[in-house]
């Protein structure tokens, strides 16, 4: 298992939040009984994009890249693991109840505490069900109408038949009436 000290060198700084997620992770992994993955026999659901994301994608090796790390932007300090050699999922919150008063006001106290105190006094790890979203799917890309730019065809949206990428297909409909006189035909 990577170490706290290996994630730490990866992440650039030691906060709460990267013991956080160290934490939350080791408990989930510990729950179904799993390390690392090297392709995607796990896959992640985080629910936040804080420090701690950077401790689950080194811990699990679900990454966003493999297309096996999922971001619901919920601002919860909550991890969800799912196996699929198991086929069971463990959501993983940080509710973190036992934090003594006089050691939430020092981060370095904070981190070392979260590193060490009991895992009752941290989190709270729920067995759930999860549909698995398959494995990653590689994609066609198509050119963009607008910018010329590589997109993926899983991405583009089609204005008055031409195919955009989001950001200009977005330009395109807030402006379509201007867009039309200043570009002709297009």
């Amino acid at each position: 298992m990577v170490s706290y000290k290996e994630i730490l060198a990866f992440h650039g700084h030691n906060c709460s939040g990267l013991a956080m997620g160290y934490r939350m992770t080791v408990a989930a992994l510990e729950l179904l009984k799993e390390v690392h993955a090297e392709d995607e026999e796990l896959f992640a659901i985080t629910e936040n994009d804080a420090c701690g994301v950077d401790a689950l994608q080194c811990l699990t090796g679900c990454t966003f890249g493999k297309g096996n790390l999922f971001f619901r932007d919920f601002g919860k300090h909550v991890f969800t693991l799912f196996s699929r050699k198991s086929g069971r999922a463990v959501r993983v919150y940080f509710h973190g109840l036992g934090i003594p008063e006089k050691v939430g006001q020092d981060r370095t106290e904070l981190t070392d505490w979260i590193l060490s105190a009991p895992v009752e006094d941290i989190l709270s790890l729920q067995e759930v069900v999860v549909e698995d979203p398959g494995k990653a799917v590689s994609r066609d890309s198509q050119i963009c109408s607008f910018c010329g730019e590589r997109v993926m065809v899983s991405r583009t949206r089609v204005v008055n038949g031409k195919t955009f990428c989001i950001p200009c297909s977005r330009q395109v409909s807030a402006h379509w009436s201007g867009f039309c006189k200043s570009h002709g035909d297009f």
